[in-house]
């Protein structure tokens, strides 16, 4: 893409205003919910939309997830940060065969332009040197969110982690095979 450069996150390159000029902002009108064992989609109605406290917050997250062996990937246009994926340092799961993709958003003014995919795709590579299988995705159950990891060949999770489930009760448990 034309005027994206793309980076592995450092406490060098990534501050904790680096996330400043970011807009999360997404309409939810729709989410995915576990009724009677199956998932149907429901109505629902509410905005995702993080003020500058919840920005510098998330950028918090993401040095500390690098300072604790992690690592994440930054999309950047004129020197702003446009997407990020962050992914933990430690395995998961009953054979360590998880890691877990912990943040992963793209600016709304840069969605739809291929730069979630890109991100995803270097962050799986990434992944696949700490020797994990899969990556492990509590994934936010909007319609949008789903098609999204969908669409990038994320499946819903064989094996369920209970902590992290049960810290994010709506959101739909994901793998995606490594």
């Amino acid at each position: 893409m034309n005027g994206i450069s793309y980076q592995k996150l450092t406490d060098q390159n990534f501050r904790v205003d680096s996330l400043d000029d970011f807009v999360r902002h997404q309409e939810v009108t729709e989410c995915w919910r576990r009724v009677d064992g199956r998932l149907v989609l429901v109505p629902v109605s509410f905005v995702e939309d993080w003020d500058i406290d919840k920005r510098r917050s998330v950028a918090g997250e993401i040095l500390s997830c690098i300072k604790d062996h992690g690592f994440a990937f930054g999309a950047f246009c004129d020197g702003r940060t446009v997407g990020y994926i962050c992914v933990s340092g430690k395995l998961l799961g009953s054979e360590g065969q998880y890691i877990e993709l912990i943040l992963f958003h793209v600016s709304e003014p840069f969605r739809r332009m291929g730069i979630g995919r890109e991100l995803f795709r270097l962050a799986c590579e990434e992944a696949r040197r700490t020797g994990a299988k899969k990556l492990y995705i509590s994934a936010h159950s909007s319609k949008e969110s789903q098609s999204a990891y969908r669409s990038l060949g994320c499946v819903e999770a064989e094996e369920i982690n209970q902590e992290i489930s049960e810290n994010e009760p709506c959101d739909i448990q994901m793998e995606y095979q490594l």
